[in-house]
């Protein structure tokens, strides 16, 4: 089971154990963190799509670190001119383990479980 998620202007697809590493989400280590953007899940040959999100839908996760990305170069020049312009970016990240995604259909399952043992 997987679900495509949207967040920093993104999409991601995410699966429940994996992390991903999205854009800065201003948090420290070890926060909760819930995306309620789920543009679509797929379990099996069922799945979901939103339009534009799927209703009460929701993937938690934790962050596990925020960090940078590795450098790339920036280099500008112009021809005959003499002009050279060099920079370095780090793109800042934060890498979140998803613990659960969540429906409302697997939420009313887990609680008829419980109901019925």
């Amino acid at each position: 089971m997987y679900a495509i998620v949207e967040t920093g202007g993104k999409q991601y697809q995410v699966e429940e154990g994996r992390y991903v590493d999205v854009e800065l989400l201003g948090m420290e280590k070890d926060a909760k963190v819930v995306f309620d953007k789920v543009v679509m899940i797929v379990n099996g040959k069922k799945s979901k799509v939103g339009q534009p999100y799927v209703a009460n839908a929701k993937v938690e996760g934790t962050v596990v670190k925020n960090d940078k990305a590795k450098k790339i170069i920036v280099f500008k020049q112009r021809p005959k001119k003499g002009y050279r312009k060099k920079q370095g970016h780090r793109q800042g990240f934060a890498r979140v383990m998803i613990n659960k995604i969540r429906t409302t259909a697997s939420k009313a399952k887990a609680e008829t479980a419980e109901v019925s043992e």
